[in-house]
């Protein structure tokens, strides 16, 4: 099989990297790729957003199934243009992708089918949303959401009524996210240990994959503003199977039961941001593609060939499983000073090679410059995954490597899965 990667981020690495294992590979591509994916796969100078450059090339290559790694190009309907071509593409339509393209969308579809989520509250205009906050009727801190697409970033936990009115204002009036805050969400603030949950699904159909957590926030002790992850452990040490099945229970089941009654087509991942709370799992978010840097340590711990499950599903009938290692896997993410606000790109990146197998270097922003050599080229440059038997072990081993990678301004948390 010739397979088309969408995306160029450490997702998209992960993605690759796990594909390329399969015997049936021929060839892999990748849109526009990193200097980490073009040592496994070609890398094409194609944006995610170019369709008609994409249709165009999948046709030329006679590309078997395209993976689409970001949100952005599912929520602007790539899988629509794909499927009009007969091009197997894997991935939810617009209509399925608007689940994580509009927050305000999402809450609604949660309420209606009886999906645990937080209480809340929409708006359109600035005055509204500032009078709310200010009668009272809303206790701090409390959570403000962009309604659109924000590349993680459009979540702030406002503390008091100030941070909330000034959150309002960068949203709604100064366009802080464009068009994506031009209506929010405020919400109840739930207090418990976030995780992640995937799906594989053809809409009738699904696979349960390893359950994660993710890391948000820039410091450590999970302060500072939101990033788009900045490490993460697989499995979530708050999911037992238990609450997995909880989980399946009072979140999967009555998505897809939603999904159904809605007449929505949805083939490809869902991925569950959620709270575990005293009271039991609430939904966050809902995202329509795999989590970055969560699958940076679910498809390591996955045994096996992932690429006929995807096939199965982009051609709309889910066959197969997915066998878990019982390894643990721990990725913390390097990123470039300043992220996520305004960073410096263009620095030499110092990167040994790993001497275990335990060991995974998944690349973000990185390219390779005009004389060949590894510089960085994003926010969230390079993240390190380390398989053990415990997480004591994989933490020690991907802080250890992590240590050896060097360039001018890298910071990380020091703290990922050991809160």
């Amino acid at each position: 099989m010739k397979v088309l990667i969408v995306g160029g981020g450490g997702r998209e690495h992960a993605l690759t990297w796990k594909i390329s294992q399969s015997p049936l590979i021929e060839k892999i591509y990748c849109a526009p790729g990193n200097a980490g994916i073009s040592t496994i796969a070609e890398c094409v100078d194609i944006s995610p957003l170019d369709f008609d450059k994409l249709i165009d090339f999948a046709k030329k290559n006679n590309i078997d199934l395209t993976v689409v790694g970001p949100e952005q190009p599912l929520v602007e309907g790539i899988a629509d243009r794909f499927e009009e071509e007969n091009l197997l593409i894997y991935g939810p339509k617009k209509e399925g992708a608007i689940l994580e393209g509009s927050k305000i969308f999402a809450k609604n579809f949660m309420q209606k089918h009886n999906i645990p989520t937080a209480k809340y509250v929409v708006f359109n205009n600035p005055v509204d949303a500032r009078n709310y906050i200010g009668s009272g009727e809303i206790t701090c801190p409390t959570v403000i959401k962009a309604d659109g697409l924000a590349a993680g970033k459009g979540v702030v936990i406002c503390e008091n009524i100030v941070q909330g009115m000034n959150a309002i204002t960068e949203m709604m009036e100064n366009k802080r996210f464009g068009k994506a805050g031009e209506k929010i969400v405020l919400e109840e603030f739930l207090v418990g240990w976030e995780a992640s949950i995937h799906i594989i699904t053809d809409e009738k159909n699904y696979v349960m994959l390893p359950c994660a957590k993710d890391h948000k926030k820039i410091y450590d002790g999970e302060k500072g503003p939101n990033t788009g992850g900045m490490g993460a452990v697989s499995p979530s040490p708050q999911i037992d199977a238990t609450m997995k099945e909880t989980i399946r229970k009072t979140i999967v089941e009555p998505f897809m039961k939603g999904l159904k009654e809605e007449g929505i087509r949805f083939k490809g991942t869902v991925f569950f941001g959620l709270m575990i709370t005293k009271k039991g799992p609430f939904v966050l978010e809902f995202n329509v593609r795999f989590g970055d840097p969560e699958t940076q340590v679910i498809l390591p711990r996955i045994d096996g060939d992932i690429l006929p499950l995807l096939y199965s599903v982009a051609k709309g009938k889910l066959e197969g499983d997915v066998k878990m290692s019982g390894n643990v896997a721990v990725n913390v993410v390097a990123v470039s000073r300043g992220y996520p606000g305004k960073y410096e790109k263009g620095f030499e990146i110092e990167l040994p090679e790993p001497t275990s197998s335990n060991i995974l270097v998944f690349h973000a922003g990185t390219k390779l410059n005009e004389e060949g050599k590894l510089v960085t080229n994003g926010g969230r440059v390079i993240s390190v995954t380390a398989l053990a038997p415990d997480i004591e072990n994989a933490r020690k081993e991907a802080y250890g490597f992590l240590k050896q990678i060097k360039f001018k301004g890298m910071f990380y948390r020091k703290d990922i899965a050991a809160v």
